[in-house]
């Protein structure tokens, strides 16, 4: 007899496996935040923002190309991460950072 074949498996499975085995799967998880972001908070406050970063204790790093607008969405922080955690099961976001986007 010859042994069974296995079914080449996907390389999302895969991946999903050795994301998950390193203890990573998490933070992928919660980066995939970024390229959502013009979606989660609409395309007037995407048109002047520009997400960089999460860091591991659920601190997003946005710039943003004026003060004016950095005043503005520091005063939004809580609605936009009422959007930006509303995905069940994602590490969430806990702070946003600001920062002035240079050049």
């Amino acid at each position: 007899m010859s042994p069974a074949k296995k079914k080449p498996a996907a390389i999302g499975d895969v991946l999903a496996g050795v994301l998950q085995k390193a203890g990573i799967a998490r933070r992928v998880e919660q980066a995939g935040i970024i390229p959502e972001w013009g979606a989660l908070v609409g395309p007037q406050i995407a048109k002047v923002t520009d997400p960089q970063s999460i860091a591991a204790d659920g601190t997003l790093f946005v710039h943003v190309t004026t003060n004016a607008w950095m005043m503005e969405l520091s005063m939004m922080e809580p609605e936009l991460l009422m959007a930006l955690n509303a995905k069940p099961g994602r590490a969430p976001v806990k702070k946003i950072r600001w920062l002035i986007r240079q050049g």
